[in-house]
C-alpha cells in the first residue's frame, strides 16, 4: 500500500488577488514610461511630427491624470473590482487598437483610451487592497506595490527599446495589449466591494476639471504648430482658465467637492503639495522627450537609448529606501524634500551643460544619475508627512488631491516641455514642418539647433526648481508655537507681605541664584 503524499496548500485568495494587482502595477507603468522610446519610428512610419505625434504620449498622461480624480469615487459606488476589470478592459482595447493604427489620428484616439483605462486599473487597484488587507498586511502589500511600479518604471523604456528595435513599435504596443488580455481573466480572483454608504459625484466638479484641463493641454500643445496668437490656441487657453475657475468655485460651495480646495489653506500641508508638484516636474520632460533625442540627434539605436535611460529610472527604484532609513534616523523630512528639489535642479543645469550631439552615455551619466536620485529620497515620503499633517478625517481627501496635483502637473509639464521645445526649433528654423520633425528625433542633421532648444529648456526648469526649493524651505518652516508664561502659585497678601518685610527687595542678580538652590 503505497502512503499519499500530503497536498500541497493553496495559496490564499487574497495573495492571488494581490498577484494580480502587482502585475498589473508592474506592466502599466512599463507603457506609460517606455512609449517615448518608439515615438520617432512612429512618426516615420504614419508621417507624423510636432504635436499630432506629442499626443501619443501627451492624451495618455491626460486621460490617466483625469480619470484617476473620479475612478476611486467610481469604485466606492458600483464596485471596485468592476471599475478595475473596466479599465483592464479599456487599456487592453487600446493598446490592441494602437497596435493596428494606420495614421495618427486613430493612434493618438486609442491611447487616450489606453490611459482612461490606467486610471482606473492605477486607482482601482489602491482600493482593494485596502479593503482585502489591514494592518500590518496592509502596510506589506502597499510597499510591494511601491517595489513593483517602480520596477515597471525603471525598466519600461529599456524593455521597450528592446521591442521597438528588435520587432518595431507595433508589437511593443500589441505586447501590453495580450498583457492586458490576461490580467482580465485574473480579475476573476478578485473579491468584489463597494461602499457601505453610496458615496455622491461631484458631477459638475468633474467635468469642469476635466474639460478645463483638457482645453489647457490642448492649446499648449497646439501653440508652437498654430500659433500662439491664432484663434485655435486662444479659445481653448482662455475656456482652459474659464472653466478651472469654475471648478475652484464649484468646490468651494460643494457640500461633497471632489477636491477639499480648504486642505490648501494649511501652511504645511501646501508645502508638501508643491514640493510633490515640482518634484514631478523636475525629470518628466527629460524621461519623456529625451529618447527623441538621443535617437534623432545622436544617432543611438532604441536599445541602446533605453539602456541609456536606466541611468534616471534605476536611482528612482533605489533610493525612495534611502530616504526612509534617513527619515527614520532623524533626519528631518522637509531637509529631504528641499535637498532633492536642488538636487534635482543641479542634475537639469548639468545636463544643459553636457547635452551636445556628440554626447554619450559617461558624459550623461552624472546628470541623469542626479535626476533619478532627486526624485527618488523623497518619493513616498511627501505622501507620508503630508497626509500626517491633515486629520485623519480628511486623509482620503488628501491623498487625492496630492495624486491629482502630481498627475496634473505630469501631464502639464508633458505640454509645456514639448511645446517649448517646437517653438524654439521653430524659431530658429522658421519652418514648422521641419521643425516638428526634428523636436520628435526624425531628423538629426540640425541637431545643432535642437541642442540649444534642449539647453534653453532645461536649464529654465533647474531655475525653476531653486525657486520652488526655497519656496517649500519657507513653507514647511517650523510651527511657532507661543509657550504660555507658568503661573505663580497663589498666596494670600499678608504672606507676600510678611515675605517681603522678612527678606527685603531681591536684586535681578539674585534671582537665577535662587532659583538654581531651590530647583
Amino acid at each position: 500500500m503505497t502512503s499519499r503524499l500530503p497536498s500541497r496548500p493553496r495559496l490564499p485568495r487574497p495573495r492571488l488577488a494581490l498577484l494580480v494587482l502587482l502585475f498589473g502595477y508592474l506592466v502599466f507603468p512599463m507603457g506609460m514610461t517606455g512609449t517615448s522610446i518608439a515615438l520617432p519610428e512612429i512618426g516615420r512610419d504614419l508621417d507624423a511630427s510636432g504635436a499630432a505625434l506629442q499626443w501619443v504620449v501627451t492624451g495618455y498622461v491626460l486621460a490617466a491624470s483625469s480619470v484617476m480624480l473620479i475612478a476611486g469615487s467610481f469604485g466606492d459606488l458600483f464596485g471596485r473590482r468592476k471599475v478595475y476589470t473596466v479599465g483592464v478592459t479599456l487599456y487592453a482595447a487600446g493598446s490592441l487598437a494602437a497596435a493596428v493604427s494606420q495614421n495618427i489620428l486613430v493612434l493618438d484616439i486609442a491611447r487616450t483610451i489606453t490611459g482612461v483605462g490606467g486610471a482606473g486599473v492605477m486607482a482601482g487597484g489602491v482600493a482593494i487592497l485596502a479593503t482585502i488587507f489591514e494592518g500590518p498586511r496592509r502596510t506589506r502589500a502597499f510597499a510591494a506595490v511601491g517595489t513593483t511600479a517602480g520596477i515597471g518604471i525603471a525598466v519600461g523604456p529599456t524593455l521597450s527599446g528592446w521591442l521597438v528595435g528588435a520587432f518595431g513599435w507595433r508589437p511593443a504596443f500589441l505586447l501590453f495589449g495580450v498583457v492586458g488580455l490576461l490580467i482580465m481573466v485574473g480579475t476573476r480572483l478578485i473579491p468584489e466591494s463597494r461602499a457601505a454608504d453610496r458615496p455622491k459625484v461631484d458631477r459638475p466638479g468633474v467635468v469642469t476639471f476635466i474639460a478645463g484641463q483638457a482645453s489647457l493641454m490642448f492649446a499648449i500643445t497646439q501653440g508652437a504648430q498654430s500659433g500662439w496668437t491664432s484663434a485655435a490656441v486662444l479659445g481653448p487657453l482662455v475656456a482652459g482658465v474659464a472653466l478651472l475657475s469654475v471648478f475652484v468655485a464649484v468646490e468651494r460651495r460643494s457640500d461633497h467637492p471632489v477636491l477639499d480646495l480648504g486642505l490648501i489653506r494649511d501652511r504645511v500641508f501646501r508645502g508638501w503639495l508643491v514640493g510633490a508638484v515640482f518634484l514631478s516636474t523636475g525629470a518628466t520632460g527629460v524621461l519623456i522627450f529625451l529618447p527623441a533625442y538621443l535617437q534623432g540627434t545622436s544617432g543611438f539605436s532604441a536599445g541602446d537609448t533605453g539602456l541609456i535611460m536606466l541611468l534616471a529610472t534605476v536611482p528612482v527604484f533605489v533610493f525612495p529606501t534611502v530616504g526612509g532609513r534617513l527619515v527614520s534616523r532623524g533626519f528631518p523630512a522637509r531637509h529631504l524634500v528641499v535637498g532633492s528639489l536642488l538636487l534635482s535642479a543641479a542634475g537639469n543645469l548639468w545636463l544643459a551643460l553636457s547635452l551636445t550631439p556628440d554626447a554619450g552615455p559617461l558624459r550623461l551619466a552624472a546628470p541623469l544619475v542626479l535626476l533619478g536620485v532627486g526624485i527618488g529620497l523623497a518619493m513616498g515620503q511627501i505622501e507620508a508627512q503630508a497626509l500626517g499633517a491633515v486629520t485623519p478625517e480628511r486623509v482620503g481627501m488628501a491623498s487625492g488631491l496630492l495624486s491629482t496635483a502630481r498627475g496634473g502637473a505630469g501631464a502639464m509639464v508633458v505640454a509645456v516641455f514639448g511645446s517649448a521645445l517646437l517653438t524654439l526649433v521653430e524659431s530658429r528654423l522658421g519652418d514648422g514642418a521641419l521643425a516638428g520633425r526634428v523636436a520628435t528625433g526624425q531628423l538629426g542633421e540640425v541637431g545643432g539647433e535642437f541642442t540649444d532648444a534642449w539647453q534653453l529648456t532645461v536649464g529654465a526648469v533647474a531655475v525653476l526648481l531653486t525657486v520652488a526649493a526655497v519656496l517649500v524651505h519657507r513653507l514647511l518652516r517650523p510651527r511657532t508655537v507661543p509657550v504660555p508664561p507658568k503661573p505663580k502659585p497663589e498666596q494670600e497678601p499678608e504672606q507676600e507681605q510678611e515675605q517681603e518685610q522678612e527678606q527685603g527687595p531681591r536684586s535681578a542678580e539674585q534671582e537665577p541664584v535662587e532659583k538654581m538652590l531651590t530647583g
